[in-house]
């Protein structure tokens, strides 16, 4: 593979990325009062249909365990998820969406996924 098409794609994953992620703020956060972190982490709670542990859900929003810790104290805050701890491991910590959690995720479900279907649609090479 030719050097220069490598850092071309990776250049402009880059600009997506920071496009995708401008846009999801403004919007998420105008609308629903979501950053596009704390839509991840109920994303991926709800897609899961179960209470997921801290280290699991780590894993999956490529977060570092004290940012993704900062994340889930604001959705806590916001009475959008509950931490628990785990029976059979007192140091396992899970995170459980609240019926709040869930019926803010679907709000704003539909603005996040117009913010990536505009951000990917002006490449006619991915459509």
């Amino acid at each position: 593979m030719d050097e220069e098409f490598v850092v071309g794609t990776w250049h402009y994953v880059l600009a997506k990325h920071a496009k995708a992620m401008c846009a999801l703020e403004r919007e998420l956060g105008e609308k629903h009062g979501l950053g596009p972190s704390e839509f991840e982490v109920l994303d991926r709670i709800v897609h899961h249909d179960a209470d997921l542990r801290i280290q699991e859900l780590c894993e999956e929003v490529h977060l570092s365990q004290s940012a993704l810790s900062r994340v889930v104290a604001r959705l806590e805050k916001a009475d959008l998820v509950t931490r628990g701890v785990c029976s059979s491991d007192r140091r396992g910590v899970f995170v459980c969406i609240t019926e709040e959690g869930r019926a803010r995720y679907e709000q704003a479900r539909p603005t996040h996924m117009a913010v990536l279907k505009e951000i990917f649609s002006e490449d006619p090479a991915l459509v």
